[in-house]
């Protein structure tokens, strides 16, 4: 029982963490459909995988493909996301990080870090 107990504190700490640097000046405003994509896309990043723009935008399933697209406007705005197109065909564009994309992961990162390491 006390194991689950720690992990739970672990996870608040983490939640607490995130909330306040959220409210600092200069980290990006995401909502929670842009931090859900960018959730996935780290994760495709991570694993070396290239995202399409349309691949990007019927990642989530549960909000239609024009939403999708918006979000990533929106991303692509506040400098998260950056577009790269196709060496060999122009018309394909891919959805690539931006270095302040990694610094937004790596304040995420951190945060995971210091809740991990206080309990």
């Amino acid at each position: 029982m006390k194991k689950q107990e720690h992990t739970s504190t672990t996870y608040l700490k983490f939640l607490n963490l995130v909330a306040a640097i959220r409210d600092l000046p200069g980290f990006p405003d995401v909502d929670p459909v842009e931090e859900r994509l960018l959730d996935l896309f780290a994760a495709a990043w991570h694993s070396g995988r290239k995202i399409t723009v349309l691949e990007a935008m019927g990642m989530l399933t549960d909000i239609s493909a024009s939403t999708a697209h918006r979000r990533i406007k929106h991303l692509r705005q506040k400098g998260l996301l950056a577009l790269e197109i196709d060496d060999i065909d122009n018309r394909v564009k891919y959805v690539v990080p931006t270095p302040q994309t990694n610094q937004y992961f790596a304040k995420l990162g951190d945060c995971l870090d210091k809740a991990a390491s206080a309990s």
